[in-house]
């Protein structure tokens, strides 16, 4: 099987395509024929071995996994021997935070785990689509329990995870205030968005309005650059959580205006609230181009430059 391999963090350059032998799955595992998958900010840090506290997790040294990607949408091709929960046939998406091997034709991985069926009206590539930038917005909404009538500001609407939030907010009855480039300002307004700010045109930071909630959904901006912004006892939602986390304990000591650390749980949970949320209609993944598998460097070269809208997917095969 073809499959997008590393053997150390690097830049894209590091990656290449090999062909591997099938993944055989063992009594609680199910082999996937990957579909279609994502390259993501999950991926790229995962790639570099960025911020470096992400290596306690993915590898100190080298990386764990050597065959790169964190979320799929395939078809079930085999089943252990104890698998109840699926069949072959099955289409199904998951995710996982720190890598199930997703860059490949196959992959095994347990029933247990962030597993789903794809509701019948979701393609593939909108199934890949609706996992890693969606499960981080939803992780990061539901750290402060936000209530219908509140207003929220979020920062960089229109990657996967900014346009996640948009659309997840709205549906929880936020009102939602949206800071996006002039040329993304009719697909933001369709996701939801009440109010447009224009980055190119307006710091969006000396707006006038005050916000229960800013989400930094890019990792661009700080805490004390959107304070001012905020309601007494408002809240920053960052995006990059490790970076973060200190700062998250400080401002809990002093009170007032403070930061939220959200460390990613409940994986499987919040997942079934966006397969919910996708069988409905209430939540549509934006994509912004698909490559090929043997386009993989291009892909992640793409997403490294910050300026992809939504999703970049990675197709396998149809």
């Amino acid at each position: 099987m073809k499959a997008s391999f590393r053997s150390k963090y690097g830049s894209p350059e590091i990656l290449s395509i090999r062909e591997l032998g099938m993944p055989i799955p063992k009594d609680d595992e199910v082999l996937i024929r990957v579909i279609a998958a994502t390259v993501n900010r999950t991926d790229y840090g995962l790639l570099k071995g960025t911020p470096f506290i992400l290596r306690f997790f993915s590898g100190l040294f080298k990386p764990k996994f050597s065959i790169t990607g964190t979320d799929f949408a395939g078809q079930i091709e085999g089943i252990g021997i104890n698998v109840t929960s699926f069949k072959v046939g099955d289409r199904v998406m998951g995710f996982g935070g720190m890598g199930v091997a997703s860059h490949a034709e196959y992959l095994t991985i347990p029933e247990a785990k962030a597993i789903l069926a794809i509701p019948a009206n979701t393609s593939y590539e909108q199934a890949a689509a609706g996992m890693e930038g969606a499960f981080y917005a939803l992780n990061g909404i539901d750290a402060v329990n936000p209530e219908a009538g509140q207003k929220a500001l979020v920062y960089g609407a229109t990657g996967a995870i900014g346009s996640s939030s948009v659309q997840l907010l709205r549906f929880f009855g936020l009102h939602v205030t949206a800071v996006c480039g002039s040329e993304n300002i009719g697909l933001v307004k369709s996701l939801g968005a009440d109010r447009i700010i224009d980055y190119k045109k307006d710091d969006f930071t000396k707006d006038n309005e005050q916000y229960d909630f800013v989400f930094d959904a890019v990792g661009k901006t700080s805490f004390s650059s959107c304070k001012r912004l905020l309601k007494k006892h408002g809240v920053f939602i960052p995006s990059d959580g490790f970076v973060n986390v200190f700062l998250s304990l400080a401002t809990r000591i002093t009170g007032g205006k403070r930061v939220v650390f959200s460390p990613p749980t409940n994986l499987k949970s919040r997942l079934s609230f966006i397969r919910d949320l996708l069988e409905t209609g209430s939540f549509k993944p934006v994509i912004d181009r698909n490559y090929p598998i043997d386009e993989i460097v291009e892909a992640y070269k793409y997403v490294a430059t910050g300026q992809k809208i939504g999703n970049v997917i990675i197709i396998m095969g149809a």
